[in-house]
């Protein structure tokens, strides 16, 4: 949060810091966000997932050194190859966040990163 600017009334706003975007393409380890490669802090709002095929691969994240979190795991075959967001709204505590992709899965993360 930048500030909070009152709308009158005693109410406030909260005023988010801008986002940004960020492409990972598929069979991608655990390619870090941002364009200087990250930091503590680092704040990911969400992921687009973007299967290819119906036999998309697994999306994980990656906080610094931590240990990958699996957030999409395709345990067969999906339905269909249809785009969703994933809301993370997560604040990076040991490092430049990684999203590591699986075979015939693209993301977009969404974010503020350094």
């Amino acid at each position: 949060m930048v500030g909070t600017p009152s709308i009158g009334g005693g109410l406030t706003l909260p005023v988010c810091s801008p986002m940004g975007y960020q492409a990972v393409p598929a069979s991608q380890a655990a390619q870090a966000l941002g364009p200087a490669g990250g930091a503590v802090g680092d704040y990911l709002h969400g992921v687009l997932i973007v299967p290819a095929t119906t036999a998309a691969g697994t999306v994980s994240i990656k906080d610094g050194s931590g240990s990958a979190i699996n957030v999409f795991v395709n345990g067969g075959t999906l339905s269909d190859t249809r785009s969703w967001f994933l809301p993370l709204n997560l604040k990076s505590v040991s490092g430049a966040w990684q999203i590591g992709t699986g075979a015939n899965v693209s993301v977009l993360a969404v974010g503020s990163f350094t």
